[in-house]
């Protein structure tokens, strides 16, 4: 089975290398049209999916209502300048607490478009795209145990926003469909930061920023390295360099603890990873 996949708009981020708007999958191609892509198989279909995302949104609900039975002198929002060899972190003081996510294969899963490029077998279509922002509500879903968290840290006293790199233009289609998806209320400004909102395009680095100015935020949620700091997303970044810094010392203080990653096979800055990089010169082996 042979995948091919863009970066859908409005997830985690495109590559830095990407100054435009992020772009969705392309339709997976499947050598049996029948079925979808394994990836997709996988990822919307599966009970192991099912549970890998339900057990992730009960860690992320977890540590919100521990969290904040102290408060918290740092927020999980990286500060401005900071790296993974020397993070720094936006300052709390006593700022009301939130958790911020990606939308898209983090809160939701878009199984209306995916479906669509899969079946017909097109590339991202930037009008498809557009009418899925637009009039996707019911269509997406909340993804397994997402209702129940959200339910969870909003009833705790924290805040849930939004982060995602659908477009501003759009953002009463993106409120509908958080909406409908049974997520609650999501207000463009307030709860709910888009593409467009500022000049940093696709980089979120200046939207957390500015939600980090108003609340403390203890948690941050995302299918892509982008949704936690534009830097694992640098141009060019060799594929061994950004497995390091996303292993780092600093990093993995973080996942787990205010980090929170959610499975996605599906899309991703990795695809374009080449054999080197997946399967290491020197463990090739073929049978004699």
């Amino acid at each position: 089975m042979v995948l091919t996949a863009l970066l859908l708009a409005g997830c985690a981020s495109a590559p830095a290398e990407v100054a435009t708007a992020p772009a969705p999958p392309a339709a997976a191609v499947s050598v049996d049209a029948a079925k979808p892509p394994v990836a997709l198989q996988y990822l919307y279909g599966s009970p192991e999916a099912a549970i890998a995302v339900r057990a992730t949104n009960a860690r992320i609900a977890d540590y919100g209502v521990w969290r904040i039975k102290e408060r918290p002198k740092d927020s999980v929002v990286l500060a401005a300048g900071a790296t993974m060899d020397a993070p720094a972190f936006e300052p709390c003081g006593n700022k009301p607490f939130a958790a911020v996510f990606d939308a898209d294969e983090t809160l939701i899963w878009n199984l209306g478009p995916m479906r669509y490029f899969a079946e017909k077998g097109t590339a991202f279509d930037v009008k498809v795209w557009d009418q899925w922002e637009k009039t996707g509500a019911g269509k997406a879903v909340a993804m397994p145990g997402t209702v129940e968290m959200v339910n969870r840290l909003r009833a705790a006293g924290i805040t849930v926003i939004a982060n995602t790199n659908r477009s501003a233009a759009n953002a009463g289609g993106s409120e509908d469909t958080l909406r409908a998806a049974g997520l609650g209320k999501f207000r463009h400004g307030e709860t709910l930061f888009l593409m467009g909102d500022d000049a940093g395009g696709s980089s979120k680095d200046g939207r957390r920023a500015a939600i980090a100015s108003k609340y403390c935020v203890i948690i941050l949620g995302g299918d892509q390295l982008g949704d936690f700091s534009q830097q694992f997303n640098t141009r060019d970044l060799p594929a061994a360099q950004r497995m390091a810094l996303a292993t780092s010392a600093g990093a993995t203080a973080l996942w787990d603890k205010g980090w929170f990653l959610f499975p996605n096979p599906v899309y991703g800055p990795w695809e374009k990873l080449g054999w080197d990089d997946a399967f290491p010169s020197d463990k090739q082996w073929e049978p004699k």
